[in-house]
């Protein structure tokens, strides 16, 4: 899952990004309105975490120009402790959830889950599609009650595909989504990891989950 951050005080911006890549989210991080606008705008993410003051454009601003032109990503609000105003007025704006500063980072991972998996359709922890299932809180992934052992980067394109299924994916959308925008989109380790992955999920299984779509990219289905 691709993230962005806007957020000014770069000390907790870096804690962040540095904790969530921790928790296998690809992140980037806008240290004013105007820079992460301009983010959110040109760039696809799976959420954004937005603080409201802001140097350049406040967040309220630039969550009601998000909405305006149609972006729905989820988007979690940094209030100050008591704003309540502030909070009113951002979820009447389009916000999906708010976390008044200062929080827990336990508490920060748990509502970005719930926003992208609700974004995507999906209510529970756990994603499934047949016999495969995952725990999107444990990192815990089975199929046929067979536990599989995924690397960070395995796990992050699994849970791209089951947030997506039916629905085909382009490389360079996985790889934007796993590696970020600076990666190199003519390499091939997205593929090998892609290998790696079908290997562990499909191989030694009748119904397969993982297809190519040739000249388009990749596909999770059944069947």
């Amino acid at each position: 899952m691709r993230l962005l951050i806007v957020e000014d005080e770069k000390d907790l911006a870096n804690v962040m990004k540095k904790g969530l890549q921790e928790q296998s989210f690809t992140v980037e991080a806008a240290y004013d309105g105007n820079e992460g606008l301009y983010m959110a705008e040109n760039y696809e993410f799976d959420a954004i975490i937005l603080d409201i003051m802001l140097p350049g454009m406040d967040g309220l601003t630039l969550l009601k120009k998000l909405r305006t032109s149609g972006r729905t990503v989820p988007v979690i609000l940094l209030t100050a402790r008591g704003d309540v105003e502030d909070r009113i007025a951002g979820l009447n704006i389009g916000a999906d959830d708010y976390l008044p500063k200062p929080f827990e980072f336990s508490e920060l991972l748990a509502r970005l889950r719930a926003v992208i998996r609700r974004n995507k359709g999906h209510s529970a922890s756990l994603l499934a599609l047949g016999d495969l299932e995952v725990d999107v809180n444990a990192h815990e992934v089975t199929r046929d009650g067979r536990e599989i052992h995924l690397s960070a980067k395995e796990y992050m394109i699994l849970e791209y595909f089951l947030l997506n299924i039916g629905r085909i994916i382009s490389r360079s959308e996985l790889i934007a989504h796993v590696y970020g925008t600076d990666f190199d989109l003519d390499s091939n380790v997205i593929d090998v990891y892609i290998n790696y992955v079908r290997n562990k999920v499909d191989k030694g299984f009748t119904k397969k989950l993982i297809h190519t779509v040739r000249g388009s990219g990749y596909i999770m289905k059944q069947g």
